[in-house]
């Protein structure tokens, strides 16, 4: 790679990507990565970033390819190169886009896979029994409350990692989390969720913390304030959580938990809205895909609600539900009109 020119507009290109777009560090990371893999194959074409041309781009796609890369991370690379030349074209460094009219490479809509009920269940029993142990250790109440967060609130794994002491609200029930974009929202977390937080955080991590302050090295003062710590009294990191998930359950991992808490919920009768909310998707369109898998909730609400929903077609009856509000009736053909007499 021509180090000379690529390496600079790499690194003012990190600097617009952290300071200005405010993204994560594991974002901008991966965007490097991509940039480089296709800087690296301009290179042996004998070009550069600057003056890559809509040739490059589509043989890179191809090169891709023929490598054996999906569609689905061809189509994200090609994402990562079109910002790139997005912002070089805005701030006039370059006066065409190479990868104007490069059609996306067409991937196939991958289903999130989620963790049947039964199976959530049973891994936070067992998770629980350990904890409530009257010699548990402080590792078995954080291992408890992690678990539980994950599931309670549909949390990214690198979101759980970054709490702090202070994002914990007790009182109100509720985690202050940065998203992706470092975008602060608010996740509710339920009671059972809730008990094993203010447990880890009454008799767990004191202890933590405590190994921790007697081998301070190389730690700084957001070190101090994190939430889970280790047996060391460090910050875990997101490969020990996905650790600790796949232990309790072969099946599971932190992401498939946070699908898990999406999926129950719109199961459940839970709005994309709320949803969209709770998981801090920027566009609901991300969130409609629980709708596919929950299907079965959909059809027997549409059966449950629609005036022509039921098959037999036989009966009619409007009944108001007043948890959903005044205006919502549910109707069932009952073979005459309502409110219209029967002469």
């Amino acid at each position: 790679m021509d180090s000379v020119r690529n390496l600079p507009l790499l690194k003012d290109y990190q600097a617009y990507l952290r300071v200005e777009k405010g993204l994560r560090p594991l974002t901008c990371e991966a965007y490097d990565s991509d940039l480089k893999t296709f800087a690296e194959f301009i290179d042996g074409r004998h070009g550069v970033l600057l003056t890559a041309a809509q040739q490059d781009v589509a043989a890179f796609l191809e090169h891709l390819r023929g490598h054996g890369i999906d569609s689905r991370s061809s189509a994200r690379k090609l994402s990562c190169l079109r910002g790139f030349y997005r912002w070089l074209l805005l701030d006039r460094r370059i006066h065409h886009d190479p990868t104007v009219n490069i059609e996306s490479p067409k991937a196939w809509k991958v289903l999130p896979k989620s963790l049947a009920e039964l199976e959530v269940v049973d891994m936070l029993e067992r998770s629980s029994i350990a904890a409530s142990h009257p010699q548990a250790h402080a590792t078995a109440l954080r291992d408890r409350a992690i678990l539980e967060l994950l599931y309670a609130g549909g949390l990214r794994v690198s979101e759980v990692t970054a709490l702090s002491t202070g994002d914990l609200a007790q009182d109100s029930g509720h985690v202050k989390v940065r998203g992706k974009g470092d975008k602060e929202r608010i996740v509710p977390v339920g009671r059972i969720a809730l008990e094993a937080l203010e447990t880890y955080s009454r008799e767990g991590r004191p202890h933590l913390a405590r190994i921790s302050s007697a081998g301070k090295g190389n730690w700084t003062r957001q070190d101090a304030t994190r939430l889970f710590l280790s047996i060391r009294g460090m910050p875990l990191t997101r490969q020990w959580v996905w650790h600790l998930v796949k232990t309790a359950n072969v099946k599971a991992s932190p992401h498939r938990l946070r699908h898990s808490c999406a999926t129950h919920m719109v199961e459940h009768g839970a709005d994309l809205r709320s949803v969209q909310l709770l998981l801090g998707h920027a566009d609901i369109s991300t969130t409609q895909v629980y709708t596919h898998l929950a299907l079965g909730r959909l059809k027997a609400v549409h059966r449950e609600h629609h005036p022509r929903g039921r098959r037999s077609g036989s009966e009619v009856e409007t009944n108001a539900d007043p948890k959903r509000g005044a205006g919502q009736i549910q109707a069932v053909v009952r073979g005459k009109v309502p409110g219209k007499k029967t002469p």
